[in-house]
């Protein structure tokens, strides 16, 4: 299990570096043993999941892992993604796409804001459905007794200061959810990043919701404007749910 962690952990390491990274460079990031990494390498670039970068700049990932997500499909992300690209076109920020699988919102797909100060995530990222704004908007969907049954397997862990540690505080905003359809994370799961979200039913019945992460010195002023483009992004993808 330690080796397929950290296998994991040089893969995400490699994740986004075009030019690839030095055996020394993994080491140094991932705080390990450069003969480890070594090791770990050698075996995933057997597999063609890593491949030589330069002789400068060790490996990159490879053509494995392309083949590999290309069989993964998402019905709901194939047909969500222009969705998102247009809200987020419109809005200026990052947009998440999340599905919910036990007490976490797992992002399935994202658009990256246009701000130089913005939201950063990745895919397959996870966050708690207590403190998220997508969390929240997916827990609206779930009958009472789905949520009773989470209340007796899960614990409500305190990231910021404003972060729900209730039962009865997060009932009372699923509710409010319910109403407005809209949620919000005003600071409790990171201290200084706000996010807005709507709930959606994917074509397979997927719990899954949008979600605007922002900055929090200009999530008030943004406020309105993101909760009437989040309404308008659910509409339009409804529809587009609804002709599938």
């Amino acid at each position: 299990m330690q080796v397929i962690a950290r296998a994991a952990e040089v893969l995400r390491a490699l994740e986004g570096s075009d030019q690839g990274l030095s055996l020394g460079q993994l080491a140094r990031q991932l705080n390990l043993p450069k003969s480890t990494v070594q090791r770990i390498v050698a075996a995933l670039d057997r597999e063609n999941f890593v491949i030589a970068a330069t002789p400068q700049s060790g490996v990159r990932l490879g053509p494995a892992l392309s083949r590999i997500a290309r069989s993964v499909r998402f019905g709901l992300v194939e047909i969500a993604h222009p969705s998102l690209e247009e809200l987020a076109a419109r809005t200026g920020e990052t947009v998440d796409l999340a599905i919910i699988k036990g007490a976490e919102a797992i992002f399935i797909d994202h658009i990256e804001g246009q701000q130089r100060l913005r939201a950063v995530s990745a895919l397959g990222v996870s966050f708690p459905l207590h403190c998220s704004a997508n969390g929240k908007a997916m827990l609206s969907i779930l009958g009472d007794d789905a949520i009773e049954r989470l209340n007796k397997r899960f614990k409500l862990t305190r990231f910021t200061p404003n972060s729900i540690v209730s039962w009865k505080e997060l009932e009372e905003q699923i509710e409010a959810v319910r109403k407005t359809g809209i949620a919000y994370d005003i600071e409790e799961h990171t201290l200084g990043m706000c996010a807005v979200g709507v709930p959606i039913v994917g074509p397979e019945g997927e719990i899954a919701a949008i979600s605007v992460p922002t900055p929090s010195v200009r999530f008030e002023e943004k406020r309105e404007e993101l909760e009437a483009a989040l309404r308008d992004c659910r509409k339009t993808l409804e529809e587009r749910i609804g002709r599938v």
